[in-house]
């Protein structure tokens, strides 16, 4: 069979979780977002006007010049050119946005001059209306397409809000094609939405985060700039296999988190392999048929000294997983995570995947 008959992305289920919404998926690729710039930018039907916060010259992106760049850059999956307005936005301006985007994604599809080798997947929108998220899936479905990405959430709304989104799309999506949640990076959150059938996350946080001295463990976040760790002479994470972890200390990275750049780098080298085994390790506990007694223990030492947020334990029952209630803990209100409590998130680009 020559490469070219192989379709350029292919999905299967492999194992499902008996008790919640979460699945492991085998996706195959034959090659081994503009919410921040709103306040720039003009949306009409033709696309979005971007004004140049250096210069103020003009650019007009339309959904087929989208594509165009994306074709050229040759990406495995391409995102359509979507209408999207921010989260916490009311009235007509919502439903405006989505059936832009739903038009928007047609002319995408026929822009796309690489369909034998690059994917296009089509973005829910819909803003926290159940009944226009609904609308969106069913007419995305009718596209042909390899996958689906839910967009319009993590900025800005409530996580009770939040959760409530991803859980009504992924109940309309199709059960044979990946499902990407997009901007979404904190480690309770990935559980979480593995848990209401997410596949697909990507996120800056593990990188952007690292830029502030911190590295990702279960417990949240150690700050490395913190004077404690000027004689901690331990890995970040012991159990960790990154190269950070194997060649440098907590006091070394300390030392440079205070002094010198490179330590972005290296931070970053660690968040990224932390993301990458949490996905691997949902996945094989998917594969066991033992999520739940993973969400179980991943969150018992996420909030080890912390109540369990209020929205997580909703979520969590709208999936059949109930967590124990710990006498010495109060249960959280509904605030956001505790790793997101010092940084607020930004969109976009270090793809984590349970289908990887």
């Amino acid at each position: 069979m020559s490469p070219r008959s192989i379709p350029p992305l292919t999905y299967k289920v492999v194992a499902e979780c008996s008790t919640t919404k979460a699945r492991a998926g085998l996706m195959t690729l034959r090659h081994s977002e503009m919410v921040s710039l709103l306040q720039l930018a003009e949306i009409d039907e033709h696309g979005v006007n971007f004004r140049s916060p250096f210069d103020n010259s003009q650019c007009m992106l339309t959904p087929e010049h989208s594509i165009q760049i994306q074709n050229a850059i040759g990406a495995d999956i391409m995102m359509q050119l979507d209408d999207v307005v921010k989260t916490t936005t009311t009235g007509p301006r919502v439903e405006e946005a989505m059936e832009r985007t739903i038009r928007w994604v047609d002319r995408c599809i026929e822009a796309h001059a690489r369909d034998d080798d690059q994917s296009l997947f089509p973005i829910v929108q819909g803003g926290l209306e159940v009944p226009l998220r609904q609308r969106c899936v069913s007419a995305l479905m009718e596209r042909q397409v390899r996958g689906f990405a839910v967009g319009g959430l993590s900025g800005g709304e409530s996580k009770h809000d939040f959760w409530r989104m991803v859980d009504v799309c992924t109940g309309y999506l199709p059960r044979d094609k990946p499902r990407y949640l997009m901007g979404v990076g904190f480690a309770a959150d990935l559980v979480v939405c593995v848990a209401l059938g997410i596949d697909m996350f990507d996120c800056v946080f593990p990188t952007r985060t690292a830029r502030f001295g911190c590295a990702l463990v279960d417990s949240g976040q150690l700050n490395l700039k913190q004077p404690k760790y000027k004689m901690d002479m331990e890995p970040i994470d012991k159990d960790c296999e990154c190269s950070t972890c194997k060649r440098y200390t907590r006091s070394y990275l300390h030392h440079i988190a205070t002094n010198e750049s490179v330590s972005c780098s290296l931070l970053s080298i660690h968040n990224v392999a932390y993301q990458l085994r949490l996905m691997r390790s949902m996945r094989e506990a998917i594969q066991k048929d033992e999520f739940p007694h993973f969400v179980r223990e991943f969150m018992k030492r996420h909030f080890k000294s912390d109540p369990i947020p209020a929205w997580i334990r909703e979520a969590l029952v709208a999936v059949n997983i109930q967590l124990p209630a710990d006498p010495e803990k109060a249960v959280a209100p509904e605030e956001t995570p505790k790793t997101e409590r010092k940084q607020q998130p930004e969109k976009n680009m270090s793809q984590q995947a349970a289908t990887s």
